[in-house]
């Protein structure tokens, strides 16, 4: 095995571990919240909000600051500060002095650790993986993540069942220490910035990477309408533990077992990525994923009783499925078409918008169910979802078969034009 390929496998194991613990520690937050704290829908969507909106207020610089430091010490660092967090949440709850004000810190501590080190993790991949591999790696990548957040969910549920809440939060502790180790043993990768004399300010940096997605024929529209889509997910990461528990009166341990279902869907989505993407091309890809994921979406508030449970099970697996398909396309072009030293950037900047809508949604979703109720606001978000379909049949991804025909075809669209050079300004 070469030197690459067993840096890829630890960098694989580390994030499954990871991944796992996350999945365990994406049930026992929120139901930490709702069975220890009794909160309110508004409180529900402030702790999903807090979750994600460090892509808000460092989105956009983590991309130039991962272009400036080391990649594995970056990595490791966003590790321990996560592991901490997390752990804060036991020692208070045993003291006593558990409230919704920490829960809200510790997500936003671990959300802005996740920024950085999600930034610094796709830029990684490509350093270990050839280019034509780029798309397989990417499927096994997200079909890991998906296989975690189907054992996860169910896995933390269990423990919530025999331990509690609060006490299964150090299994998402103790995974994060692990995968610190893991990418510990990993060779030093310099940063991307490194040697470079003339190395441009943070404000120039962050710049280039704002002009080459934004004014990108492919890689905007593509921006755009994840965004759309991760507004409905981040009300959906609000509302789902509230709607299960309150409207539908599900018991604790089986909510983990539906909300598992999203990850047979993303499993599911990540393992037919290749060959609808061989058969579709990506670009029809992302069409044909946007619609299924919209489908999918509306399905899940439907029903009532033991329909209502198989109706979440199953939109949750199609919409994830889509979600991760179209995810699965746009992450590999952006890796093949972004020029290596701009990549961390772009990544930022396109986490920054699309997953800037998370905590966006989590906070909207959260005022709305506190109007009209938790399957209502689902019903609305899901038809927001339309938005996503719309931008990618509209745009001029949706006239292609590939997202590279444009590419190939037509010169001044090329990435090499959109280089990011900016004016003095």
């Amino acid at each position: 095995m070469t030197r690459d390929a067993r840096s890829f496998w630890t960098y694989w194991t580390a994030s499954a571990t990871s991944n796992l613990g996350t999945a365990v520690g994406g049930i026992a937050l929120p139901l930490t919240a709702i069975t220890v704290l009794d909160a309110t829908a508004f409180q529900m969507g402030l702790i999903a909000a807090a979750a994600s909106a460090a892509w808000l207020v460092i989105g956009l610089p983590s991309g130039a600051l991962v272009a400036r430091l080391p990649l594995r010490g970056t990595q490791v660092t966003m590790d321990l500060a996560r592991a901490l967090a997390v752990v804060s949440v036991p020692l208070a709850w045993w003291s006593g002095h558990l409230s919704i004000v920490q829960l809200v810190v510790v997500a936003l501590v671990i959300g802005f650790a996740d920024v950085v080190f999600d930034v610094a993790n796709s830029t990684f991949l490509p350093q270990v993986v050839p280019r034509d591999q780029l798309h397989e790696r990417n499927s096994l990548m997200s079909a890991t993540h998906a296989t975690t957040q189907l054992g996860g969910p169910s896995l933390g549920g269990l423990a919530i069942a025999l331990l509690g809440a609060v006490p299964t939060l150090l299994v998402d502790a103790v995974s994060y220490l692990v995968s610190a180790a893991l990418l510990r043993s990993l060779p030093a990768r310099p940063p991307a910035t490194a040697g470079n004399a003339d190395r441009p300010s943070m404000r120039q940096m962050i710049g280039e990477g704002w002009r080459f997605v934004t004014r990108h024929p492919v890689m905007a529209p593509c921006m755009w309408a994840a965004t759309a889509v991760n507004f409905v997910c981040g009300a959906q990461l609000a509302l789902f533990a509230l709607y299960l528990v309150r409207d539908l009166d599900t018991p604790a341990a089986f909510v983990g077992f539906l909300l598992a279902a999203e990850g047979v869907g993303a499993l599911i989505g990540a393992a037919l990525s290749p060959r609808v993407v061989r058969a579709l091309g990506s670009a029809r890809a992302c069409v044909a994923a946007s619609i299924v994921s919209f489908i999918g979406g509306l399905l899940i508030p439907m029903g009532t009783g033991w329909v209502a449970w198989a109706c979440f099970a199953i939109g949750n697996m199609v919409f994830a499925g889509g979600v991760v398909i179209f995810s699965i396309a746009t992450r590999t072009y952006r890796q093949q078409a972004s020029p290596p030293e701009l990549l961390s950037r772009v990544m930022a900047t396109v986490r920054f918008v699309s997953w800037g809508a998370l905590p966006v949604g989590g906070l909207v979703a959260g005022l709305v169910a506190t109007w009209i109720g938790a399957r209502w606001a689902l019903v609305v978000f899901a038809v927001v979802g339309i938005i996503n379909v719309a931008v990618m049949l509209t745009s001029r991804v949706g006239k292609l078969r590939d997202l590279t025909d444009l590419d190939e075809t037509d010169g001044s669209d090329t990435p090499a034009s959109l280089s990011g050079r900016s004016d003095p300004s």
